[in-house]
């Protein structure tokens, strides 16, 4: 067959062939000729472990899409909630259907008192935001009892609204918690980003008013973080459901993998280092000390993507639009004379780091007041609808609950030594 492998197994002399579909081959193939021989892939960077219909990347030609669509189709003429509708239906909806969606969602923004006044009042006064935002996703399981009946489509419909709604209620409720302010119910004439924004700076007046570009703006910033394929905390979500765990549960497990600064923290180290940086005269020096193995040029280069981000391109327009509101962020020169410098440099031309989404998103966020350790809830919120289209989509294959393997490397038989002769 043309799209194929061959493997000869040099032991015994035996051949076989396994077909190549959409750029992978089938390790059940390998394990029925090889039994008890395993792929050794540590973080799963070349391993497939599942098939989705939710959203494609191509990293080498920097392309993203959501079912189909292309991200920048999607950022420049869509809304957030009308792609949380996409990514977990497979079909952009009619008009009655985004009247719909967006009422049930409107509609479930508020949270349980008992959260608020039991369960989120008793944090310290100091705790990280995102630590507070993953105990609260767990803890909603045992606010709703149908939670569990997962394999009922009202009841799981029910727990989806119910999450992508009350997120941005427990972010800014996580947030203003730990500033010592009060708790701001949600506004149901308001749209998603701008409720959430009056939930996160409302102080006395009437009615909070945001300024019309930065909902914008916000909105686009959670439609390009709403789904990106099988990421950590993807990976987390899918691996946890696969264990028919309620929503809840696993979304926890997902936001705790996103809590990591590896992933969920990237855009605050760049604001972190171009703080560093100080000044524009400054980066020609940073550059060339990167370049000696000193420092890590942060917010360049990503896992997959081996082009310019789809996204990093979408959101350095957004910046331009927030900055014209709220004032330029003193870091934005310092960036673009980064991003400059690095992509005329043969140094990280040749090794394909180009700006990603977090080069550009701390700089918007933090120019709109958002402190530093609210950026991961930030992501959450957006990604909480990908994460439950993936546990969606694997409850509707039927798929097998993940159990990897391993190679063992440890000790070889041993017997039990009495303590008194150890």
């Amino acid at each position: 067959m043309a799209d194929s492998i061959t493997i000869t197994d040099n032991r015994t002399g035996e051949s076989f062939e396994v077909p190549i579909v959409d750029g992978t081959v089938s390790a059940q193939q390998w394990s029925k000729h090889l039994p008890g021989i395993w792929f050794l892939d540590p973080a799963l960077v070349t391993t497939a472990m599942s098939e989705s219909s939710i959203s494609y990347l191509d990293g080498e030609a920097g392309i993203l899409r959501y079912r189909g669509y292309p991200i920048e189709q999607l950022a420049e003429k869509s809304t957030y909630l009308e792609v949380a509708y996409l990514l977990l239906n497979g079909e952009l909806p009619t008009e009655d259907q985004l009247s719909s969606w967006v009422g049930e969602v409107t509609h479930h923004t508020f949270i349980h008192e008992n959260v608020r006044k039991r369960f989120l009042e008793g944090f310290h006064y100091d705790a990280h935001p995102m630590g507070i935002l993953v105990s609260a996703v767990a803890a909603l399981s045992t606010f709703y009892l149908d939670a569990k009946e997962i394999f009922d489509p009202e009841a799981r419909h029910r727990q989806i609204v119910r999450l992508i709604a009350k997120m941005p209620t427990l972010a800014a409720a996580a947030y203003r918690f730990s500033q010592g302010m009060p708790f701001v119910y949600p506004d149901n004439a308001l749209s998603f980003p701008e409720n959430f924004l009056s939930m996160m700076w409302k102080i006395a007046e009437p009615r909070y008013e945001a300024d019309p570009r930065l909902i914008r703006a916000v909105d686009v910033l959670f439609i390009l973080h709403a789904d990106h394929e099988q990421n950590c905390s993807t990976t987390a979500m899918r691996v946890v459901g696969s264990a028919h765990s309620d929503p809840y549960s696993s979304a926890a497990a997902a936001c705790a993998a996103l809590y990591g600064p590896r992933h969920g923290g990237a855009n605050e180290a760049v604001v972190k280092m171009l703080t560093e940086i100080g000044s524009m005269e400054n980066v020609p020096d940073f550059v060339r000390s990167v370049k000696e193995g000193h420092g890590r040029l942060q917010g360049f280069g990503h896992r997959v993507y081996k082009n310019y981000d789809p996204r990093a391109k979408i959101i350095k327009n957004v910046a331009y639009d927030v900055f014209d509101v709220t004032g330029k962020n003193p870091l934005l020169d310092i960036a673009l004379k980064l991003e400059e410098v690095a992509l005329s440099d043969e140094y990280f031309i040749s090794r394909k780091l180009y700006p990603n989404v977090d080069f550009y998103s701390g700089l918007i966020y933090q120019a709109m007041g958002f402190p530093v350790d609210m950026f991961p809830v930030l992501f959450a919120i957006p990604r909480m609808s990908g994460w439950l289209a993936h546990w969606q989509e694997l409850l509707d294959q039927d798929a097998k609950i993940a159990r990897p393997r391993q190679r063992y490397v440890g000790a070889e038989l041993r017997d039990f030594v009495p303590i008194a002769d150890r």
